[in-house]
């Protein structure tokens, strides 16, 4: 699981780091928006209470801390069961980013209380009025990872 681990670290430092630019250095939680390169990618800073698009968005601290709660819980599963499945690199590569985008979020909710989205990305004429961030994105494409390449055993181990 040395893959998994040196990807979760690598996705957790490039989420925060992206964070702190952005809301901190930037001051894109009092600008609000910044133009990066209009219309294809702007900053447009979202503080996101709930799950994907604000879905179970609340301001209750118990919502935040069930969603913290089910993120970890989530994690942990699904580091378990990576390990146990005979991790592939690829699988170890997309549990590193599903675990270090859960955990970049996790350290939002405890740190502001919400998860600072920031990337905002339109095409073809379509505007599109959801941000995401770094750790998102990850989840996303570990989760796709994970099932892409479930179910194959590594003939060796590591």
């Amino acid at each position: 699981m040395r893959i998994a681990t040196g990807v979760l670290v690598l996705t957790l430092i490039a989420d925060q780091a992206s964070k702190y630019w952005v809301v901190n250095r930037m001051a894109l939680d009092q600008r609000l928006f910044i133009e990066v390169m209009d219309p294809y990618l702007n900053f447009a800073m979202a503080w996101n209470t709930g799950i994907n698009f604000g879905l179970f968005g609340s301001d209750s601290d118990v919502m935040r801390f069930a969603l913290v709660a089910l993120a970890l819980l989530i994690s942990g599963f699904v580091w378990l069961w990576v390990r146990r499945e005979g991790p592939t690199p690829l699988m170890q590569i997309g549990a590193g980013l599903l675990v270090g985008g859960a955990l970049g979020n996790v350290i939002d909710r405890l740190r502001w209380g919400a998860v600072a989205d920031f990337i905002n990305m339109s095409c073809c004429g379509f505007r599109n009025p959801y941000s995401f961030n770094i750790a998102d994105a990850a989840i996303f494409a570990g989760a796709f990872a994970l099932i892409l390449f479930s179910g194959r055993r590594a003939s060796q181990g590591e």
